[in-house]
């Protein structure tokens, strides 16, 4: 536990920082995850690259995670 004013500060800005990222990285999360269960359907493939897009957007995740995962899901649509 921070002794310091602004420390103390800090912790509650980052907790509430983290629980801003939670929805982001959950829909995110689970537009890879409906990509993965049926990749057949460009569609959600194109969610699920807008999801990606925005939480490198918002600083959830960074760009070269972004470009990791939709070069996998990518891969896996486009080889079926």
């Amino acid at each position: 536990m921070p002794n310091i004013k602004s420390a103390k500060k800090r912790v509650n800005v980052i907790k509430r920082q983290a629980e801003e990222n939670i929805p982001v990285r959950g829909s995110m999360r689970t537009a890879i995850k409906k990509v993965n269960k049926d990749s057949s359907n460009k569609e959600l493939l194109n969610d699920a690259v807008k999801k990606i897009d925005n939480a490198v957007s918002k600083g959830v995740i960074t760009k070269n995670t972004a470009a990791r995962k939709k070069s996998r899901l990518m891969k896996k649509v486009n080889s079926k």
